[in-house]
């Protein structure tokens, strides 16, 4: 069965860009199934999905839309639409790969509906915001970002070539046979840090040795969101949150932000999670010139050239330890907080540089308080690192997953 490449676009401003695209991906013997999502000009050539279905389907009228008195109003309207169309298409069996193009308004459209689609669908964006950060774009899905160099608006000797390369790398995506693994087995997601590293990975080799497959997501931001995507798309069985360091740049306002809904994913999705407050003792900046004049004054670490870690406080543990509660209280499935008595980081820990007995407290006491009845906290007089500590992470796992006969 020929496989299908669905090209996603204004074809008003970026028609000529796109009927070229879609003769190369034709040439490699794919289909393609194009959706316009322009509102303004016409169509340079009809699409197999138009304008007006596309406005439909984000509750939107064409002809209402096409005044140009309202482009915020536009914009969200025809970004829901192309997400629901998009979510049928794949649904329907008819996308085995997407690429869009366009510039800043074009590439925030396509991308939306691009995060509406399971990890590991190739995605791939032509866009003039390629090269910059373009985190807010992807999320936690990966999205193949290629800069178009020159605008999206007409072929020229440098389009050609960017557009040449972009329709090979779908095609190239598409047409590739996935290996299947021979022994699949249930994913358990887990968060780490270099500063809960030991005890990622020992928890991890207890996990894998029972027979799951671990992934391991750094907590950078980007990563926390990629897990949290995982495990609302259904991927996970399980979630070991031991480095839930991200709140403390929720909190703080640091560089590694993962959003207010940081843990919320597993609770939502009801599978069995371990909460731990790992590495909630630092925020996260980068080199040491970028930290906010108000935090100059504080417990500052350079980890390294370009991350400079922050020592939290006593009130800013109390915060972390009540949006850690929240998310155990909104689990619908099981759930368990451990607590290591003696430090939440290799920084902090007995004579370490981040060693805050008190604020350590703040935060467990905050979680302990507002937790519902119920949900078991263990307590145990180690660091996050130690073997004892990881094991017991380890084995509350386990334990839930055997309850719940996976």
């Amino acid at each position: 069965m020929t496989k299908t490449v669905v090209l996603v676009g204004a074809l008003d401003t970026k028609g000529q860009d796109f009927a070229f695209v879609k003769g190369l991906i034709e040439q490699q013997g794919l289909q393609t199934l194009v959706v316009d999502f322009g509102v303004m000009g016409q169509p340079a050539f009809d699409a197999q999905v138009s304008r007006a279905e596309v406005a439909r389907a984000g509750g939107g009228d064409l002809a209402r839309l096409a005044q140009g008195d309202r482009k915020d109003e536009a914009m969200r309207i025809v970004a829901a639409g192309l997400t629901a169309v998009v979510r049928e298409l794949y649904a329907a069996g008819k996308l085995d790969g997407i690429l869009g193009m366009g510039g800043s308004g074009g590439t925030s459209i396509a991308t939306a509906a691009m995060r509406a689609l399971p990890v590991g669908v190739p995605k791939v964006m032509v866009s003039t915001l390629g090269g910059g950060d373009v985190s807010a774009y992807t999320g936690g899905k990966d999205i193949t970002f290629i800069p178009s160099i020159v605008d999206v608006a007409g072929l020229n000797r440098l389009s050609r070539a960017i557009y040449t390369n972009a329709a090979g790398a779908i095609a190239g995506m598409v047409k590739l046979e996935k290996i299947a693994a021979r022994d699949e087995k249930p994913i358990v997601v887990a968060s780490m840090f270099g500063n809960t590293t030991p005890c990622v990975n020992r928890a991890r080799e207890i996990v894998e040795k029972a027979g799951y497959e671990v992934l391991v997501f750094h907590a950078t931001g980007t990563g926390g969101k990629t897990m949290e995507g995982l495990i609302a798309d259904g991927f996970s069985a399980a979630s070991l949150d031991i480095t839930t360091t991200e709140l403390a740049d929720e909190v703080c306002g640091g560089v590694f932000n993962a959003g207010p809904e940081r843990c919320l994913a597993a609770a939502r999705a009801g599978i069995p999670a371990v909460l731990v407050p790992g590495c909630v003792d630092m925020a996260c900046f980068w080199g040491i010139d970028t930290v906010p004049a108000k935090y100059q004054g504080r417990n500052l670490y350079q980890w390294n050239s370009n991350v400079t870690l922050m020592r939290t406080n006593a009130a800013e543990n109390v915060r972390m330890g009540e949006m850690l509660a929240a998310a155990a209280n909104a689990s619908k499935g099981p759930v368990a907080v451990l607590l290591p008595l003696r430090g939440v980081s290799m920084l902090d820990s007995p004579g370490g540089q981040f060693w805050d007995p008190e604020a350590d407290a703040a935060c467990f006491n905050a979680i302990k308080k507002s937790l519902q009845p119920g949900i078991p906290v263990l307590e145990l007089d180690h660091n996050i690192n130690d073997p004892e500590f990881s094991e017991a992470v380890a084995e509350t796992l386990l334990a839930m997953l055997k309850n719940r006969g996976v």
